[in-house]
């Protein structure tokens, strides 16, 4: 497999916070990736350093072979990155497919045809078809995450960054979630995920990345990092066994 994303001992602090220290991350192509830790291990961070919302301090970000340490966000955009918000972000004004479009028309190059049609069937994927026509103001929790998932496909990332998007939701909301993410992952879309929601995350991902105080505490198998000691301890808040 080739790396479509990785890091290389990227830092970042804000005063004598430190977000990043060192890290050091790759993600093949066509993977699925989870980032768990504690409130403020530097996990939203990592996502904008990737963004290209904040430069780190140090370190180089690569992405498809090039160096994006210093790209803007809309370049990054524009290269393949594309990006899930923990809360929802929709023009409240504009039905489903307009949402589609507008992303879809400032993302990439096509015709307004093969653009309309590639948000269609993005719909399609997400399961929103039937909304098409409904204002996004007009949506339910659920509709509005798939909908933050549908706009950023539409932008045909070839990396998707999901923030904390299951929060909020019900069992049964968060099974329709799960089912959509694998939908897009199974297109070959990579993913990193974060997220608190961590049996969701599981019936995802390929493997776990765990942050603590802007460090590396665990990556690998998702069911080996979470047993771990370590994780248990830092993570979750509990004391290991043994």
């Amino acid at each position: 497999m080739t790396a479509i994303l990785s890091l290389h001992s990227v830092s970042k602090r804000f005063g004598a916070v430190v977000v990043a220290e060192a890290l050091d991350l790759s993600l093949e192509r066509g993977e699925a990736l989870g980032v768990l830790g504690p409130n403020g291990a530097g996990k939203t961070s990592l996502f904008n350093m990737i963004a290209g919302v904040i430069k780190p301090d140090g370190g180089r970000i690569m992405f498809q072979g090039a160096d994006i340490t210093h790209l803007a966000s809309s370049q990054r955009c524009g290269a393949g990155i594309g990006r899930c918000f923990q809360i929802p972000q929709p023009f409240l004004g504009l039905s489903v497919f307009e949402n589609l479009c507008v992303t879809g028309f400032f993302g990439n190059p096509k015709s307004g045809a093969q653009t309309e049609r590639r948000c269609v069937e993005i719909l399609g994927l997400t399961g929103l078809l039937p909304k098409a026509n409904s204002l996004a103001s007009s949506l339910t929790l659920l509709e509005r995450k798939r909908l933050e998932l549908a706009r950023a496909l539409a932008g045909e990332p070839q990396l998707l960054l999901l923030d904390e998007i299951a929060g909020g939701l019900t069992p049964h909301e968060c099974e329709d979630l799960i089912a959509a993410i694998r939908s897009i992952h199974a297109t070959g879309v990579s993913v990193i995920w974060i997220e608190h929601v961590v049996h969701a995350l599981l019936a995802v991902v390929d493997r776990l990345f765990v942050l603590h105080q802007g460090r590396e505490l665990a990556q690998g198998d998702p069911r080996t990092v979470m047993a771990s000691r370590e994780v248990h301890e830092i993570y979750l808040g509990v004391e290991a066994d043994g």
